[in-house]
């Protein structure tokens, strides 16, 4: 198919950002209709004839290309595009405060394989597009719905230092700590190590140079094969931390010097137990898969801070953070948020890793030591049992309706009975001994998410399992699990 025939796979437009195999999926004409369309939502929605549009790209072969015909669909809707060159989707972000922007596009396709692109786009300061944003997105491209005007390309040199400056200026570290920071061939192999030497980190650089082939895996930090590498460096190299960082560097995860992994749901309690006393009084969101240690919390409780359970979905959670004005969001999938003074409301994989460095140089203990302070709680994986997409929101109501009646009745779960639900996103409910279990459907594929956890034994998070799992398959429509326990 020739580049003037446009071609775009209307799955491509997904709940948050927009992802295609390329150019199997959408090719350039296809990639610059896409342009057009964001400039003309980004036009309707600021009452702005020319609006300034901020675009960046990630480290990959044929970014650039993406880019330059992105670029072109915005212009023709009449936008001034200003173009930061080769960056992080943070980055972009930021751009959009420092050159005061309506909106941003950042092309990049994040841990996803070779062969995928994509586009993280936003309009308003901090936020990314949320479900309805998308769905409007796609309805103006897939039907030409286009505003055509008069925009122009504007480069913007070496905005890299900028962003760097900005994070290592409010972030000296007083406590030397050594920090295996691995990026995995991805584009923060330029920005990671530089930045946490210039917090004062002494540095362990792992595949920080840029190889768009990834030849040893993606740069993803839910990828075992990269943390089972990174706790391989730490302790070779008897480092404190070990942080890895995603293809676009919104996403971080954490090795402790052990070489243990820390799920993101415990270091996002790790942080906020370490801000609440400089910020009393303060708010945080988190997703409804991450532990309930939060609620229980004796720091959190005695610096009263309130925490809020929400959506799954960085930007389910961005927004919420910024309309609840929190002091940080944690999403267990790794995006955290902080929010002012910490940050601007959007993720950052590399503030994150500043934050974990702060609660380091506070306390005069390792990180397994301070992890070991959290009480132990036993946790499922996140498991995804198959559910037809027309059947999923009819079996999640369903359930949600059984739960409400079992606690209604005081029907026991292992011994205890409902305490709380919380039907924010799918069901959450929660025993009396704080072990909980979590019934939602998945936002972009068909099946439905299933987590349990308990502070109590290996014994109740199990039986929990078996009794979500038994009135599930009495529904009659739920196929395999990708993995259970």
């Amino acid at each position: 198919m020739s580049d003037s025939s446009v071609h775009i796979n209307h799955n491509g437009f997904r709940e948050y950002d927009a992802r295609w195999i390329y150019p199997k999926d959408i090719n350039l004409a296809g990639i610059k209709d896409l342009g057009h369309g964001l400039g003309s939502q980004i036009i309707t929605e600021t009452k702005k004839q020319n609006p300034k549009v901020i675009v960046g790209y990630d480290y990959r072969s044929y970014s650039e290309e993406i880019k330059n015909s992105l670029a072109d669909g915005l212009i023709a809707a009449g936008c001034y595009v200003e173009d930061l060159g080769l960056s992080l989707s943070p980055m972009a972000y930021f751009a959009q405060f420092e050159l005061n922007a309506d909106g941003v596009a950042m092309v990049t396709a994040s841990h996803n394989e070779n062969g995928w692109t994509g586009v993280k786009m936003g309009i308003k300061k901090g936020l990314t597009h949320a479900p309805e944003e998308m769905a409007e997105l796609k309805k103006i491209v897939l039907n030409k719905q286009f505003i055509n005007g008069k925009g122009k390309l504007k480069k913007i040199e070496n905005f890299i230092s900028r962003y760097k400056n900005n994070l290592i200026l409010n972030n000296k570290i007083k406590k030397k700590i050594k920090a295996v920071v691995a990026c995995g061939n991805g584009t923060a192999g330029i920005f990671a190590p530089d930045i946490l030497r210039g917090i004062g980190c002494e540095v362990i650089e792992m595949d920080c140079n840029l190889d768009f082939n990834f030849p040893k895996y993606n740069p993803n930090p839910e990828d075992l094969k990269m943390l089972h590498a990174i706790s391989k460096t730490v302790k070779d190299n008897k480092a404190d931390i070990g942080f890895g960082f995603d293809g676009d560097g919104d996403r971080v995860g954490v090795i402790d010097n052990s070489g243990q992994e820390i799920f993101s749901d415990k270091i996002g309690l790790l942080i906020a137990r370490n801000l609440a006393p400089q910020y009393p009084n303060s708010k945080f969101i988190i997703d409804v898969k991450s532990t309930g240690l939060f609620s229980q919390d004796k720091i959190l409780k005695n610096n009263n801070c309130e925490t809020i359970l929400w959506k799954t979905g960085h930007s389910h959670i961005k927004r919420k953070v910024n309309k609840e004005k929190a002091l940080a969001g944690f999403e267990k999938s790794g995006h955290f948020f902080f929010n002012q003074p910490l940050g601007l409301g959007y993720d950052d994989g590399i503030n994150s890793a500043i934050q974990v460095c702060h609660l380091l140089s506070n306390k005069n203990k390792k990180m397994n030591e301070i992890v070991k302070e959290l009480p132990i709680t036993y946790q499922t994986p996140t498991m995804a049992p198959y559910c037809e997409d027309e059947e999923k929101y009819n079996v999640v109501d369903e359930m949600t309706k059984k739960f409400k009646d079992f606690k209604n009745n005081n029907t026991a779960v292992d011994g205890q009975k409902i305490k709380d639900i919380l039907t924010v996103n799918g069901i959450r409910f929660t025993l009396h001994d704080g072990s909980w279990g979590l019934i939602r459907a998945s936002s972009n594929k068909p099946s439905l998410v299933v987590v349990t956890e308990s502070p109590t034994s290996e014994k109740r998070k199990k039986a929990i399992f078996d009794f979500i799992d038994h009135h599930l398959q009495s529904t009659g429509k739920i196929g395999k699990y990708d993995q259970k326990i």
